[in-house]
């Protein structure tokens, strides 16, 4: 990542453009983590419906730009599974981790008075924060916690994707208003549970406004 992040600044500095920075935020429109639940396991999962985040672009000729953001998201699931006879043998999990993307992207914006279509490309990079899966069994009436940073179904705490994305850029006065809606196909599965309950999505959208100065 060093050396694109060394391009981006060295970019705004050789064409002498305007550099824009503020802040972006938005939703997820697709889950992080699939839950498939099996006979006596019930398995859920949450992605909360907001990121948030910080943004800067060096604006270059000829409508061309490049971004980079960094997006901050959180997400959990769980699952809870037993069977109540003469003896109890009950076990609840959950987890819960938050998720911070970091895009660097191409960008070229259309003519227009005060707004601006556009569409960037570029790639970018997931890492897993704050995993933590806790685990509260009851065998015989007697409870057991546990927690890890490395449950099971962990494959990948880092994954990088291509992102593809399109919007407009709206002047109002001195604030850019940048509505757009994000594709983003990772390349490789950050969960991948061996009992196949949780797995994480490879393809991802998201609705992002940003507002810069």
């Amino acid at each position: 990542m060093r050396p694109l992040c060394l391009l981006f600044f060295s970019a705004a500095a050789a064409f002498s453009q305007p550099f824009s920075y503020g802040v972006k935020g938005g939703m997820p429109m697709t889950d992080f983590v699939d839950a498939v639940g099996a006979q006596n396991i019930n398995a859920s999962t949450t992605t909360n419906r907001y990121i948030v985040g910080v943004t800067g672009e060096a604006r270059l000729p000829f409508g061309l730009g490049v971004e980079m953001d960094i997006l901050y998201r959180h997400f959990s699931y769980s699952s809870s599974s037993g069977v109540s006879n003469l003896t109890s043998n009950l076990e609840n999990m959950d987890t819960t981790a938050g998720s911070w993307e970091f895009p660097i992207l191409a960008k070229y914006r259309f003519k227009g008075k005060i707004v601006h279509p556009f569409v960037d490309a570029g790639v970018a990079w997931d890492k897993l924060s704050g995993l933590t899966q806790t685990v509260t069994s009851v065998v015989n009436s007697i409870t057991k916690t546990s927690s890890t940073s490395s449950p099971a179904e962990l494959a990948n705490s880092t994954t990088r994707g291509f992102v593809l994305g399109g919007g407009v850029d709206v002047k109002a006065l001195v604030i850019h208003i940048t509505p757009e809606v994000r594709f983003t196909r990772w390349g490789a599965k950050q969960f991948i549970d061996p009992t196949g309950m949780f797995n994480s999505k490879q393809s991802q959208a998201e609705f992002l406004v940003g507002f810069t100065f």
